[in-house]
């Protein structure tokens, strides 16, 4: 293993092969500015500014690591390069959501047996990767918060990589049905507020889609919590469902889990991505080795200080039922 986590921080010396077919070239120069040139440039300057910068100790800079930011900011490299820094900050400002991503974590590896949680293997309409979750196969008692938020750490690392999804983006699809006050009672309102931010200024993903099936009354008003945090255009891009009948005007059936229309049971494809998150698991776990000095005055670190400051009198309007 120790190997394989030093060829991980030595893969820039290897040339970039681009991955895409020719239709998504052109989905990439249309949508985000990319071609041969621009990203060819764009990674040269994202390294050089990785190795002269004063506080980033140790970082990925192979080129599809690289590339989920440059791709998520449509190759603004100042935006990318803000976004990677508040990405290595957060694994350690919150290294109980985002560190120790290890599949063969024994409370890991139940979660995704459970369900509650799995890519789906084919795309959507779109081309993109949809991100499949149940929240009643999720148990509020046996398992916290954070064994919640390191699975979904785990399964999103898997997923980056793929240069297809870095272009065409992400949909999510969330069954609450089975939803509970035990669930509810997980994350407190500074934890939501924390991990809302985490998820929209620094995780390197083009979020495309969300939709939510059988919300139940009682998270009505966490549910007018949570979206009130997102930034207008993530807003704009969820859609609520009452019924199956209705997500499937939305989602092509065929790609769903049989269980809610389509043709693969989700226990074969819950084994199937084990396998893969197996086949991933030292260079899933040598994301751990990256290093960012939380300087107390950089801007990385003063933003997430200042976005968290004054937030209690927003938190007693909240009440859950």
């Amino acid at each position: 293993m120790g190997v394989e986590r030093t060829e991980l921080f030595g893969a820039e010396a290897e040339p970039y092969e681009c991955g895409l077919s020719e239709e998504l070239r052109r989905v990439a120069r249309t949508e985000l500015r990319e071609d041969d040139g621009s990203r060819a440039h764009a990674l040269q300057q994202m390294r050089d500014w990785i190795a002269k910068h004063p506080h980033i100790r140790k970082c990925r800079t192979d080129s599809l690591f690289l590339l989920r930011f440059l791709r998520t900011k449509k190759f603004s490299v100042p935006m990318a390069q803000e976004m990677l820094e508040r990405y290595l900050a957060i694994r350690q400002l919150y290294p109980h959501w985002f560190k120790n991503l290890d599949v063969m974590d024994p409370k890991i590896s139940d979660i995704l047996d459970a369900g509650y949680l799995i890519p789906l293997p084919e795309r959507d309409d779109f081309g993109r990767r949809v991100l499949f979750s149940c929240a009643g196969r999720f148990d509020p008692y046996k398992f916290s918060s954070a064994d919640m938020a390191r699975t979904h750490s785990l399964v999103v690392e898997a997923i980056m990589d793929d240069e297809q999804n870095q272009v065409c983006g992400y949909s999510y699809v969330n069954d609450e049905a089975g939803l509970t006050a035990g669930h509810v009672s997980l994350w407190s309102l500074s934890d939501i507020r924390k991990m809302i931010r985490c998820l929209q200024d620094s995780t390197p993903m083009r979020h495309k889609a969300t939709h939510f099936l059988n919300v139940p009354s009682l998270a009505n008003k966490l549910f007018e919590f949570f979206t009130m945090l997102l930034n207008d255009k993530l807003r704009n891009r969820i859609m609520l469902h009452t019924s199956v009948k209705d997500l499937h005007e939305n989602i092509n059936p065929k790609i769903l889990p049989k269980e809610y229309g389509g043709t693969i049971p989700m226990a074969e494809m819950i084994a199937n991505f084990k396998k893969e998150l197996v086949a991933k698991r030292a260079a899933l776990q040598a994301l751990d080795d990256m290093e960012i000095e939380l300087h107390p005055k950089a801007r990385y670190v003063s933003d997430m200080q200042e976005e968290l400051a004054g937030l209690a009198g927003s938190f007693r309007k909240l009440e859950v039922d």
